[in-house]
């Protein structure tokens, strides 16, 4: 292989200078002579000599490598957010290594070990649970952190989140409009603020609206998958007619689009029968085979506004300001909720 075992004394031999020479053509060329700098580019062109970038991070103390650590790599939104980092790391140079938690805080706090050992400059995380003192301790270290998909409530941390209080009222409120009364809310992991969030939005669109928040039937899941959506809604068709649901609200799109096929399994028409709003308006919610309501969040702009910011707190640590930007999200309608207005108001 070229530039196998080529060293930097290799380099400097061949171009007749010292090894700092070779070093300051390869971290400082302005500081070198401009036919010294052709000697020693020309030497590691002729040996095929390969810079260990990793060790010049290493002497530097950190490098220019980012963490972005996320719950659940096979849900689509994390893999839109995940784009929207590298959009924005790309042009700086700035490689990403994508870690997926899994939703469990040990192999969270694994990896955070893990990054901190390869000395990365920052990471982007959306945490499993409350982690602030393990990532505050990790900034203490010297690492950049920023809250993804989460808001922070310390002014100290910069945070990029979504306000999930008002998606899952919007989504409410749309359900409440059309006629519904008796209302499922099918959630994830408890432990999970945006679950918790999207609950308490669902919650104040209820009572707004004079309503009982008991009118609201909740679900809780173990997970936020399809698999766990599917379970949901046979626990739904347990439910004795008299008393099921007539529409379902679901913290995420990956819960409703298991709800969705577990209802359609079971002959029962959406939205004539149950109406069915989503979360996240990932691709596959307008692919699906009756096109899913969904309250959608800028999930690229998620991921390019928290890196942006740990790009500028690494390069302008003076001047920068903590912030913690927080977007609207807006429903979209679909067919899965479309007015049934004559089979509603059912009380």
């Amino acid at each position: 292989m070229p530039g196998a075992g080529i060293s930097i004394r290799d380099v400097a031999s061949r171009a007749g200078v010292s090894v700092g020479t070779v070093s300051n053509v390869l971290n400082r060329p302005d500081i070198v002579a401009a036919g010294t700098r052709s000697r020693v580019l020309a030497a590691i062109n002729e040996l095929g000599f390969v810079p260990n970038d990793a060790a010049r991070q290493l002497r530097r103390g950190r490098g220019r490598t980012l963490g972005l650590v996320v719950l659940d790599v096979a849900n689509p939104f994390f893999t839109d957010v995940a784009r929207g980092v590298e959009d924005a790391t790309s042009g700086a140079g700035m490689p990403v290594i994508f870690c997926n938690s899994d939703g469990d805080a040990g192999k969270e706090s694994a990896y955070l070990d893990l990054l901190e050992e390869q000395r990365v400059q920052g990471v982007l995380i959306t945490p499993v649970d409350d982690a602030s003192d393990r990532l505050l301790r990790l900034r203490d270290r010297g690492v950049l952190v920023i809250l993804l998909d989460r808001r922070s409530r310390r002014p100290d941390l910069c945070s990029v989140s979504v306000d999930d209080r008002l998606g899952g009222e919007l989504a409410l409120r749309h359900l409440i409009d059309a006629g519904h009364r008796r209302i499922a809310y099918v959630g994830g992991p408890a432990h999970l603020e945006q679950v918790r969030d999207r609950y308490a939005g669902a919650v104040r669109a209820l009572t707004e609206a004079g309503l009982d928040e008991r009118q609201l039937r909740r679900f809780d899941t173990p997970s936020l998958t399809v698999a766990a959506g599917r379970d949901a809604a046979a626990r739904m068709l347990g439910m004795p007619r008299t008393s099921r649901v007539t529409a379902v609200f679901c913290a995420n799109d990956l819960l409703a689009l298991g709800v969705l096929q577990g209802l359609t399994r079971q002959q029962v028409r959406v939205p004539e029968d149950i109406a069915l709003v989503g979360y996240d308006d990932i691709e596959f919610a307008a692919a699906a085979a009756v096109p899913l309501s969904s309250v959608r969040q800028p999930r690229q702009r998620l991921g390019q506004t928290a890196a942006a910011l740990l790009l500028e707190e690494a390069t302008s640590p003076d001047s920068h300001r903590h912030r913690q930007v927080v977007f609207e999200p807006e429903l979209v309608v679909r067919e899965s909720s479309q007015d049934t207005r004559s089979t509603r108001l059912d009380g």
